[in-house]
């Protein structure tokens, strides 16, 4: 098993990957092929793949604002887990992340996802009681004019 940095010609095994995972979140609006193009290309060292015999199975996406580092669709194929490969993957993210001078890291787990968050928990990450999160997307946006 080797990781190596993510490029947009891993976009259709990740994302079947992704699939084969039970509690992802897609979505056809930043999870398309050019919504995944536009993260890579402005987070080009920071999203990692783990792969077996050329095989995706793992895989972690990290980018940042210039202050704080997101990690994002962090997934292990179900028949590999339990061998480390997500921790591996998070430490290569991590460490992209602090090259970049990032000195903080946050993520957004769906409450539901048990294992998912068992498996933050353990990389040391910990829940935000006071906070709320909120999103809107942009296709959405009413405009009132002033």
């Amino acid at each position: 098993m080797r990781i190596r940095k993510m490029n947009i010609n891993d976009y259709e095994a990740v994302y079947a990957l992704w699939l084969s995972c039970a509690g992802m979140g897609l979505n056809n609006l930043d999870d398309s092929r050019e919504g995944i193009e536009q993260f890579l290309k402005r987070n080009p060292d920071t999203c990692f793949i783990a792969e077996e015999d050329e095989k995706v199975i793992g895989v972690i996406m990290a980018g940042n604002d210039g202050r704080r580092g997101y990690i994002y669709h962090t997934a292990v194929s179900p028949k590999y887990r339990k061998q480390g490969i997500a921790a591996k993957l998070v430490d290569a993210a991590m460490q992209a992340l602090e090259a970049c001078g990032i000195k903080k890291t946050a993520l957004v787990v769906f409450e539901k996802n048990k294992e998912g968050n068992a498996f933050w928990e353990k990389m040391g990450f910990t829940v935000r009681e006071d906070l709320v999160y909120r999103n809107k997307a942009m296709t959405e946006m009413i405009r009132i004019d002033t």
